[in-house]
């Protein structure tokens, strides 16, 4: 692991240790136990064409502030007026600005599936972040070893989480599909130094089987990018900065989506 990911890491040690002394996994299960159901975020996913899944956070290690800086219900009221098919919330406070406790105003203001993006180490965690509201979680392949992976992959499914397990190489991808992932992400950008590159999709695209759904993430700007890895077999979009940093973030979101052109063809 890089730097960045080293301290991440152990950020979340301290983090998970404080959380375990408030409320243990044991307590966090019965929680869990009573919660209504999940929204089906693969679901939303695999129910048509252009599906886009908007995120929330308030900055990144690459950038320091984001243009749209309205609270988190907010954004994710605007994006399910736009056609989101889901939402994603960076639940990283430290790095990102946005923690666990938006999940809930986000969930109340639409009523969209929603992601907790979180860098993932242990079950604590998941329950916790299902405790939260989440519906689906997101593991980095990169970060655990391949035991590791797959119990916290059968973790979230036991409390009825869907999972989206993020790939940045063939190791990784490989890592995914032998722990049983249904739906991994290709991230486009680079851990170490931040770079994006289309490339990664590309490259990573052809290689998953049928089966596996796939979410492309990072690097999205246009709606010729979203048809180009579409047609390579992408399911969905996972698209923060462009809409963040944008000025009129429900105008993108529709053209990412190819709104405009459906609705020519549908006056033609």
């Amino acid at each position: 692991m890089n730097g960045f990911l080293t301290r991440v890491v152990a950020q979340k040690r301290r983090e998970i240790t404080d959380g375990r002394a408030r409320e243990s996994v044991s307590d966090l299960a019965i929680r869990c136990r009573y919660l209504p159901p999940t929204r089906g975020f693969r679901d939303a996913l695999l129910a048509g064409p252009d599906r886009i899944i908007a995120e929330v956070k308030r900055r990144s290690p690459s950038t320091a502030r984001f243009a749209r800086q309205e609270p988190p219900a907010e954004l994710a009221a605007l994006y399910h007026r736009a056609g989101a098919a889901a939402l994603s919330l960076v639940t990283d406070r430290a790095n990102f600005g946005s923690g666990p406790d938006d999940i809930a105003p986000m969930r109340a203001a639409a009523p969209l599936p929603l992601i907790a993006k979180d860098f993932v180490i242990d079950p604590w965690q998941v329950l916790a972040l299902r405790a939260a509201g989440a519906d689906a979680v997101l593991l980095i392949a990169r970060l655990l070893e391949p035991e590791q992976l797959g119990e916290l992959l059968q973790a979230a499914r036991d409390v009825g989480l869907d999972v989206l397990v993020e790939c940045h190489d063939a190791a990784d991808l490989a890592a995914a599909l032998d722990a049983g992932a249904d739906l991994v992400g290709t991230n486009n950008r680079d851990l170490d130094d931040f770079t994006v590159s289309l490339d990664t999709s590309r490259a990573l695209l052809p290689c998953v089987p049928p089966g596996c759904a796939v979410v492309v993430e990072s690097g999205i700007a246009g709606r010729a990018e979203v048809v180009e890895l579409q047609d390579l077999g992408a399911a969905a979009f996972l698209v923060g900065t462009s809409l963040l940093q944008s000025d009129d973030p429900a105008a993108l979101l529709r053209a990412l989506r190819g709104a405009k052109d459906r609705a020519t063809e549908e006056a033609a």
